[in-house]
């Protein structure tokens, strides 16, 4: 018997074979558990999920163009979670969006929240599906720090600082703000709200004019959204998909694909995880220079 004469040959042996089967069945309940099908063939509908804080693009951009560019996929659905977050990132996927819309359907699902920078991408889709309870809106834009100064003085610190430009350091915390720093910020900000509510015009089909007078901030309900033209159906991520589907041009039942899961390193992980909880952190208390964004922040 092979067993017999080459016993540590036939233990290593079985054992690559354990290990193998085991790796296959894992690899498939991860994908069953998941709820995220990468198996079959025909025709479906793309979800994609944007949660939380809006810090970075690149992940949600990749997934928009290989949605685009899959054939299988006939229409997609962008499930929004998020209060909003930083400017260029937000106008990033929108653009993605808007690019996207002139070969397939593009359908936006409101979830609990989908408030400033979170309903600026969503403006861009063909239609948006929200929730009668859904907080979104927030159509502004906030620039924010925190001044240290006194408690500088209690504790006994002089900060020292040489610049090359007269408004290099503007919005330190370690000192008061002029006059001239102030309106610098505020003809910034106005700008970027006149993006912001030129895009939502454009996505939605709108009068700028009429997007203007409610776009100072001010939260909306889905149902109440809807009412203002800024949402076309109340409904879940069910109906968004059923919608989307049709427009597709899929008959029967619909099939729905996620993208991969990115599988970072063990280490690279935690980094991301570390980073993107101080993101969160800071953008709760303002501890840091200029912060802005399209982001709705209830305080």
């Amino acid at each position: 018997m092979f067993s017999r004469r080459h016993p540590y040959l036939f233990f290593l042996l079985v054992f690559s074979a354990i290990i193998a089967g085991s790796s296959v069945v894992l690899s498939l309940l991860n994908v069953v558990y998941q709820g995220r099908s990468e198996i079959g063939f025909g025709e479906k509908v793309g979800i994609i999920e944007l949660n939380g804080v809006i810090t970075d693009s690149r992940q949600i951009l990749e997934q928009i163009k290989d949605f685009r560019d899959n054939d299988s996929v006939k229409s997609i659905v962008i499930r929004i979670d998020s209060p909003g977050g930083a400017v260029g990132p937000s106008q990033e996927i929108y653009r993605a969006i808007r690019k996207t819309v002139e070969v397939k359907k593009v359908i936006a699902s409101l979830g609990a929240i989908a408030a400033s920078g979170g309903y600026y991408i969503s403006a861009a889709a063909d239609g948006i599906v929200a929730n009668p309870g859904t907080i979104t809106g927030s159509i502004g834009v906030i620039l924010g720090y925190t001044n240290f100064e006194a408690l500088f003085e209690k504790i006994g610190l002089s900060p020292v600082v040489i610049k090359s430009g007269e408004y290099k350091d503007i919005g330190s915390p370690v000192r008061k703000m002029t006059d001239a720093e102030k309106k610098l910020l505020q003809e910034f900000s106005d700008n970027v709200h006149t993006q912001f509510i030129d895009h939502v015009a454009e996505g939605r089909k709108l009068p700028s004019s009429q997007v203007r007078d409610i776009a100072d901030g001010r939260i909306f309900s889905g149902e109440k959204a809807k009412n203002l033209g800024l949402v076309d159906r109340l409904g879940n991520l069910e109906d968004a998909i059923e919608w989307a589907g049709r427009l597709g041009g899929i008959k029967g039942d619909i099939s729905v694909v996620y993208p991969p899961e990115e599988k970072l390193p063990f280490m690279k992980y935690l980094m991301e995880m570390s980073a993107d909880q101080l993101g969160k952190f800071l953008s709760r208390t303002n501890i840091s220079m200029i912060t802005g964004g399209y982001l709705y922040q209830p305080y």
